[in-house]
């Protein structure tokens, strides 16, 4: 059973659960964007429903609650390493769409399932709670029904925006009895989804490894300049590489830090003496197309791409990641026949 509740009332439940949870939702940072006078919507904590922004798709993601940029592991001096401390004390509360809510899927399945769990995404990732919040219309640059991440029924929170009130589902027992006490009407709720976006992208059934042969990531190693942009947005992305810090002039004292990287940027991929994987950034390209919509599939089952579109918007070259999943089949033609 659901529930009518109206902004006011909302507000309160979310006070009263701030007091073990951080609150966090896209919010905009006017002038925050990243050229003169342009606004940024991006995650942050909020106190109330107001803050959060809602009218548009957030330029960034969710993902930084749960990996931090730059995340410090431990302390360690001559003879001694000591665990640095949570990020947080509290639990977190996360706004969040559709397509956001399947990629927590997807961290999961690398950080929790991809052997061994690690220590210190499972220790943030234990004490979150989601609140999905329904989508009426898609944007311009999403593909999420393609990928088949419209809907998702994974959520703590189920929340429609209406005219006037909020309607509410929770599936949350602590979260119940709280809007049990700020609500007089009840209803049936399903969360809304969109069913059709104006982007759409098909992917090709026999794709495979020999895509690696096509000529069409020749274009890119043109286009692109290894920004990482779209890496720092993506929900799914998830590479990071270590940083050492250190107190003193000999070494010997400092802190080791896991700080956010991109698998396109320059010097990712190189290793001792001199060598490198992946120079040219066509190949980049090729690696993060594959890893989005082929080989991570393999393994998982499902894409690792969530369709959300932030890449496609975020690139200062105007490189279309929806564009090139759709070219993928004129690549295997090129490379295969028509077989």
């Amino acid at each position: 059973m659901g529930y009518f509740i109206t902004v006011e009332k909302l507000d309160r439940v979310l006070k009263a659960l701030s007091e073990s949870y951080e609150i966090y939702g896209p919010k905009l940072f006017v002038r925050g964007g990243r050229f003169t006078d342009t606004d940024m919507i991006r995650y942050d904590k909020v106190a109330s429903w107001e803050e959060m922004e809602w009218s548009k798709r957030s330029d960034y993601s969710f993902k930084e609650v749960l990996l931090p940029l730059r995340q410090t592991l431990f302390y360690f001096t001559e003879d001694r390493v000591k665990e640095a401390d949570p990020e947080r004390t509290k639990g977190a509360l996360i706004f969040l769409r559709s397509c956001d809510l399947h990629a927590v899927k997807r961290l999961d399945a690398m950080y929790l399932r991809n052997g061994e769990a690690d220590y210190y995404y499972s220790r943030l990732r234990k004490k979150v709670r989601f609140v999905l919040v329904g989508c009426q219309s898609a944007g311009e640059s999403c593909f999420c029904v393609d990928m088949k991440t419209n809907v998702s029924e994974e959520y703590d929170i189920g929340l429609n925006i209406r005219e006037g009130k909020l309607e509410v589902d929770c599936k949350w027992e602590e979260a119940s009895a709280l809007f049990d006490q700020n609500c007089s009407s009840k209803t049936e709720v399903a969360v809304d989804h969109v069913t059709e976006t104006r982007t759409r992208v098909k992917i090709p059934e026999n794709l495979s490894s020999a895509i690696a042969k096509a000529s069409m990531w020749e274009e890119y190693s043109r286009r692109c300049i290894g920004c990482g942009r779209c890496n720092f947005v993506c929900p799914t992305c998830t590479c990071f590489t270590m940083q050492d810090m250190y107190f003193d002039e000999n070494g010997k004292t400092g802190q080791r830090r896991r700080v956010a990287a991109s698998c396109m940027v320059d010097g990712y991929t190189d290793v001792a003496g001199g060598g490198a994987y992946r120079r040219k950034k066509g190949d980049r390209m090729r690696f993060k197309v594959m890893h989005k919509v082929y080989d991570f599939k393999q393994r998982e089952g499902f894409h690792m791409c969530v369709g959300c579109g932030r890449c496609d918007d975020i690139c200062p070259e105007y490189i279309s990641f929806s564009h090139v999943i759709n070219r993928l089949e004129e690549g295997m033609k090129e490379v295969c026949g028509d077989e």
